[in-house]
């Protein structure tokens, strides 16, 4: 597996995208109860709301329509749901601008705002962060693939290149792929280092792909948006029925891909199942 567009070479004439965290491993469950969530708690004293705090945080970042959100902005999200119920929260309005006006929603960007500013909102957003980043590394073993994502990767690669398009820390997905053994079945790897999901995406179909010839494959509504942006194919891995989605994409999508199949209704469809779903 490349770990660099630049080194990656077109084999097929078909590319199939896929999404790590919550698509192909079962990371997101384990990150968001286990560290984003709690970590928010300890670095803004929240435990007088902790149960509240975790619940909304959850099901904001998990659950629904803005599943996937980047982990600044879903900070700012679950703020603003819980002073709606009339709770009292700490002041990050100067944090809150920040995520709203920045072009790239990064710790980099982060730090250098900081470095400009000495905000101190911002110090305790990128404190959080840090400390995010600590617990999620010690969370190692507690990852593995979804039941069928495997056997559907391999799938895959049998009739397309096969890429990795992720906003995940690239050192993190490579780590977590070759450890469970699903790197072999990935022609390169882009994390979030190489850019935006659209982004890659774009730089994939310069190799010479059609628009019919790729397909995402994502859990999240920032994956469909993706393919969207690309005017590419979207194939939804359902919250909590992973392994029907996998197995639908291998025994049924896949094929339909292939062979032209994949029509406007059938995208429909699965967008359709898709929004249902996350509601």
């Amino acid at each position: 597996m490349k770990e660099n567009i630049n080194e990656f070479k077109k084999t097929r004439d078909f590319l199939v995208c896929v999404d790590s965290d919550g698509c192909a491993m079962d990371t997101m469950e384990v990150k968001h109860r286990k560290s984003f969530g709690p970590e928010a708690v300890n670095i803004w004293n929240l435990h007088h709301i902790e149960d509240r705090f975790l619940e909304v945080w959850n099901n904001l970042n998990l659950y629904t329509m803005t599943r996937g959100i980047n982990r600044f902005k879903g900070v700012v999200a679950t703020f603003e749901a819980l002073e709606k119920e009339g709770i009292e929260m700490p002041d990050i309005s100067s944090f809150k601008k920040w995520t709203e006006t920045t072009p790239e929603l990064s710790a980099p960007a982060l730090q250098r705002e900081i470095d400009k500013t000495g905000d101190e909102q911002l110090k305790k957003a990128l404190e959080w962060s840090k400390a995010v980043n600590r617990s999620i590394e010690q969370l190692s073993g507690e990852d593995r693939p979804f039941e069928g994502a495997k056997e559907g990767l391999e799938a895959a690669q049998e009739v397309a290149d096969v890429a990795i398009v992720s906003s995940a820390n690239g050192a993190a997905v490579l780590d977590e792929w070759t450890r469970h053994e699903l790197a072999p079945h990935v022609d390169v790897m882009l994390g979030q280092e190489a850019g935006t999901k659209a982004y890659c995406i774009g730089q994939l179909k310069e190799f010479g792909y059609d628009n019919k010839q790729v397909l995402m494959v994502g859990d999240a509504p920032g994956d469909l948006d993706a393919a969207s942006k690309n005017g590419v194919f979207f194939y939804p891995i359902l919250v909590n029925k992973e392994k029907f989605s996998w197995d639908r994409f291998k025994n049924e999508a896949l094929g339909k891909f292939i062979d032209g199949s994949f029509d406007d209704d059938y995208q429909k469809q699965l967008i359709n199942e898709f929004n249902d779903n996350l509601k």
